[in-house]
């Protein structure tokens, strides 16, 4: 797919999703961000760019971490993202994290502006790899780090069929390589092939639990990656994709919710 394409079908996509990415998914990402933050290790003070940040999930734990004296940036490629940030930012209040609009590939700051550069779950969504890791490079301080957590390995991760059955019933091509990163060391290597030193990953595995089947798709179709495609389904499409999708989780159904096997990749290295 070209380039700008897939940048607009994550814009939009995401766009659609902003509005329930939350509900779907807050809690089955929790480990993998816990994990990231950890490995972050922000202290009071510090500068930080929260790349593809999604509804805020990571930057307002990071702006609680560095406190009034430090200063978080997320940036997202979806305006809808951007606006549900804002709009947490001035519910509660804080005054020390900012959003823009941007894409991953191109960070729009100057040389070694930040202490940290951190990368919650969006970097399977990027155009390039290689690019966004060399950008996390560029912008983060001798003597800061990066971290970036994804998606482990395809067959570790149950919901895994919703690619190819969105693409099925409609010609998406959404994320042809996302499982990439989570594969073997790729993304260890690409950090290490940007420059960072140091570079450690760690797997970890989890449950996505949901209560209902009607959650789980809501999750699957509605609150990710496939939501613009989604979008464009019938009634009759959204049925049969459901029916689907239900069955390739069907080993994972615990009375009527479902208990789904998932795995993360988290990578961190330093800017000697």
């Amino acid at each position: 797919m070209d380039e700008r394409l897939q940048q607009r079908v994550q814009r939009y996509g995401w766009d659609r999703a902003a509005s329930t990415y939350e509900q779907s998914w807050h809690k089955q990402l929790e480990p993998a961000q816990n994990c990231l933050m950890r490995m972050a290790a922000l202290t009071a003070g510090e500068r930080v760019l929260d790349l593809a940040c999604g509804t805020g999930l990571v930057t307002f734990r990071a702006a609680d971490a560095v406190g009034p004296g430090g200063h978080v940036t997320g940036t997202d490629i979806s305006e809808g993202m951007i606006e549900q940030c804002e709009i947490v930012a001035r519910q509660r209040d804080i005054k020390n994290a900012t959003f823009r609009r941007m894409g991953a590939e191109q960070v729009d700051f100057p040389d070694e502006a930040f202490d940290a550069v951190l990368c919650g779950l969006g970097m399977m969504y990027v155009t390039d790899f290689a690019g966004s890791i060399r950008e996390m490079f560029r912008v983060t301080r001798p003597g800061g780090r990066a971290v970036s957590a994804v998606w482990g390995k395809r067959d570790r991760c149950g919901w895994a069929e919703i690619f190819p059955i969105v693409e099925k019933r409609v010609a998406s091509e959404v994320c042809p390589m996302f499982f990439q990163l989570g594969t073997g060391d790729v993304q260890k290597m690409l950090f290490e092939a940007a420059g960072f030193g140091a570079v450690e990953s760690t797997r970890i595995t989890t449950t996505l639990e949901y209560a209902s089947g009607e959650d789980a798709c809501l999750a699957a179709f509605a609150g990710g990656p496939v939501a613009m495609a989604y979008s464009r389904f019938d009634d009759a499409t959204r049925d049969s994709a459901y029916s689907e999708y239900l069955e390739s989780i069907a080993s994972h159904r615990r009375g009527n919710g479902y208990a789904i096997p998932g795995e993360f990749v988290i990578t961190r290295g330093f800017r000697r």
